[in-house]
């Protein structure tokens, strides 16, 4: 047996909620393999389910992932080993925990190019703007791309990646300041979305050329709008509603538009497959070693303090990604 501290939470609510156990974990099952991990990564998606926004069944983790050492494999494992450095981000709940036990399949051997710290901070937001940019609408040089949230954690991420394959971004952002971070990610142009008249400042801005594809993980406040941005048979990508939800939308809507095209995809069907899934994790190592892909840390706690990280998340006290050490 092998003890473990990880958080739990077995009410909805506030920081607080999260409290810290010890338990003992068994040697890993067949397929799984016993991981300490070394850097968990914070995602705004923890703040939720710790809500209850998004609910989960009680008691639960949290925590959806983190850079690792290898310990011990269970029967069946050959393709990792004891000292190996690994990533996951879908590994089921709980990687706020020093060790854990987690399907092998879900891990990635982290390159010796990309430091812990790059993985855990960059892997979740990572493969979603991974997809974003290559499956869901594969950008080509001379695209113009509209980002919604472009100072945000994968905005910021997608902003950099489009601009490195060749686009023209604009981006959009609530705030003076957070167009600053995006205009620094990478964006050619920032627009303060809280105007009313973005729409005309983004077509401004391109020299009355509509975008090929606009990324809204705004929703309610952007969505009509980014409808009237478009370039006919465009494409509209909703990964997100920070806003709230769009709602019911009717067909007829995108025709009259330009015949556009409308999707809401997510990252965990894009990388449900193994295969793909490691494929998609070396394109996005690739990108990093590259420079396309980069990231800041704003700041650091210890598992202990993993209340005061979430306080500093709602509070939107630091500029950066968040990052917990066990």
């Amino acid at each position: 047996m092998t003890p473990s501290r990880r958080v739990k939470i077995e009410a909805f609510g506030g920081p607080d909620v999260m409290q810290i156990e010890t338990v003992d974990l068994p040697a890993p099952a067949p397929g799984q393999v016993l991981i300490r991990n070394t850097v968990v990564g914070f995602n705004y998606i923890d703040v939720y389910q710790r809500k209850g926004v998004y609910p989960l069944p009680l008691p639960t983790g949290l925590g959806h992932e983190a850079a690792a050492i290898v310990e011990a494999v269970g029967e069946g494992v050959s393709d990792l080993a004891p000292g190996d450095r690994v990533v996951y981000m879908n590994a089921g709940l709980g990687a706020y925990a020093d060790r854990r036990n987690v399907p092998a399949d879900r891990l990635v051997t982290i390159p010796p190019v990309v430091t812990d710290e790059q993985a855990a901070s960059l892997f979740f937001k990572g493969l979603t703007a991974q997809y974003l940019v290559k499956k869901t609408y594969a950008i080509q040089a001379g695209d113009i791309v509209l980002v919604h949230a472009a100072a945000g954690g994968v905005g910021q991420i997608l902003c950099r990646w489009a601009k490195a394959l060749g686009a023209f971004v604009i981006g959009t952002a609530g705030s003076p300041d957070k167009c600053e971070q995006a205009r620094a990610a990478g964006c050619d142009v920032a627009i303060d979305y809280t105007n009313d008249d973005w729409p005309a400042q983004v077509l401004a801005a391109s020299g009355g050329k509509k975008a090929r594809v606009v990324y809204d993980s705004v929703g309610k406040d952007t969505f009509m709008k980014s409808l009237d941005c478009v370039a006919p048979f465009g494409m509209v990508v909703v990964f997100g509603a920070a806003s709230g939800p769009i709602g019911p939308i009717d067909p007829e809507l995108l025709n009259k538009k330009g015949c556009l095209f409308l999707t809401r995809p997510s990252v965990f069907p894009h990388n449900a497959d193994v295969a793909t899934f490691r494929a998609n994790a070396r394109d996005l190592f690739d990108a990093i070693a590259a420079g396309h892909v980069d990231v800041t840390v704003g700041a650091r706690f210890a598992l202990d303090d993993v209340a005061k990280a979430h306080a500093a998340a709602e509070a939107r006290s630091v500029k950066g990604a968040i990052l917990i050490i066990p």
